[in-house]
């Protein structure tokens, strides 16, 4: 296996919950109230739509707001993995990728791992260039059985929904996550840093039309008749895990620029901070207006247009 290089799940497409659009010549990405399934290729207009985005809107009054799914992995941390990530606006190159006590960073005297302080303690991640960032990769259909769609996001809702469902889910099912019937679902809210407007972020629930004691049910069946069938789950389980840590980081260069340009855009003139981290500027003490402001900037969840 290539060393360096992070083997991550093949992946067919994107989920979104938003999309990039052009305003005043710039690309920015603009909010919906949806999901939006979108392929690998990319055109003058943005991602094309995959088949699916037309196929499972059938029912939905046109409005795509849950999808059908099952995950690949027993464990949680494979299915969806978030740290504190930092990107280099320019070129998208993740710089530092660290989850609250250790992170692995690129410096001027290459790569080091270093004690990861958080956003809120880090003196690089000055003006939220550093943010929660997740990756959801799940299996939508059965044509491929080892193809995934990724739903990418730094929206702290998310990212927290989604990390306690699949640590329930796996709990309560005997660690059966690749057998549960599943739906990814749109979930509104409001709070005070939103202003009373809306808030989407993403769930993950038992299927529709199921109980939860059905789908415990349906999960138990289906493990026994894919152990009859040979198929084994702790294997693809840990080639997985091998795969995520041979690289430093997980996402790759095709990735970064869409990445830059959807969670980025705002800040994407200003220099790297690796440039300055060898005499960082001493911070002014915030005020209390500006702690929650920086507070509802991070907490606010954003789309993923990947």
């Amino acid at each position: 296996m290539l060393k360096g290089l992070a083997i991550t799940p093949p992946v067919l497409g994107r989920i979104s919950i938003g999309k990039v659009i052009e305003k005043n010549g710039k690309r920015l990405p603009e909010k919906d109230d949806q999901f939006t399934i979108t392929s690998q290729v990319q055109g003058k207009n943005g991602w094309l739509l995959h088949p699916l985005n037309d196929e499972l809107r059938n029912g939905q009054e046109d409005k795509l707001r849950s999808i059908p799914v099952r995950l690949l992995f027993n464990e949680p941390e494979l299915n969806f993995r978030a740290d504190y990530t930092l990107f280099d606006r320019q070129s998208g190159r993740p710089l530092c990728v660290g989850n609250g006590e250790t992170c692995k960073r690129i410096t001027q005297d290459g790569k080091q791992s270093l004690p990861c302080p958080s956003p809120d303690g880090c003196s690089l991640a000055q003006g939220n260039a550093c943010k929660p960032y997740g990756r959801l990769n799940v299996v939508i259909g059965d044509d491929d059985p080892l193809g995934t769609f990724v739903f990418r996001t730094t929206g702290f809702n998310s990212i927290r929904t989604l990390a306690a469902r699949l640590q329930y889910f796996s709990a309560i099912s005997g660690n059966r996550l690749a057998c549960l019937p599943l739906e990814l679902r749109l979930r509104g809210k409001s709070t005070r840093q939103s202003h009373g407007t809306p808030i989407f972020y993403v769930d993950i629930t038992v299927r529709s039309g199921l109980s939860l004691e059905d789908a415990l049910l349906e999960a138990k069946q289906l493990e026994e008749n894919r152990r009859a069938s040979g198929f084994d789950q702790s294997a693809l389980d840990q080639a997985a895990q091998q795969g995520f840590s041979s690289g430093a980081f997980e996402d790759s260069e095709e990735d970064t620029g869409g990445i830059v340009e959807e969670f980025f855009h705002a800040i994407e003139d200003q220099p790297s901070p690796i440039e300055h981290q060898a005499q960082p500027a001493s911070p002014a003490t915030p005020s209390l207006a500006q702690k929650l402001e920086s507070q509802a900037t991070r907490h606010n969840d954003m789309p993923s247009i990947q």
